[in-house]
């Protein structure tokens, strides 16, 4: 429970467009301080940036094959033709 209330405590949440913008800052805060960033898109969580002391050490050790049928692999192929039609802002000049 302690553990919970200190990760609560030293939790930031940002917007994906602030995450871009800021992304060297925010791996010097997660790695250096400790943070740990929760990045959201539209109010909504996304991601979570964590320190790597704080990762799982079996995630690092997993082997193995995914079956073609996995859903990892449909949502891949979304997030591909996503930005596939993503069109770039481009800044206007004054």
């Amino acid at each position: 429970m302690q553990v919970e209330k200190e990760n609560r405590m030293n939790q930031e949440t940002i917007s994906i467009a602030e995450a871009k913008r800021t992304f060297s800052e925010l791996l010097g805060k997660v790695a250096y301080g400790k943070k740990r960033i929760v990045i959201t898109k539209r109010g909504k969580p996304m991601a979570l940036l964590s320190p790597s002391d704080e990762a799982d050490s079996t995630t690092f050790q997993c082997k193995g094959w995914v079956n073609e049928s996995d859903p990892f692999f449909s949502a891949v192929d979304q997030i591909v033709q996503e930005r596939a039609v993503h069109r770039p802002r481009v800044l206007k000049e004054y």
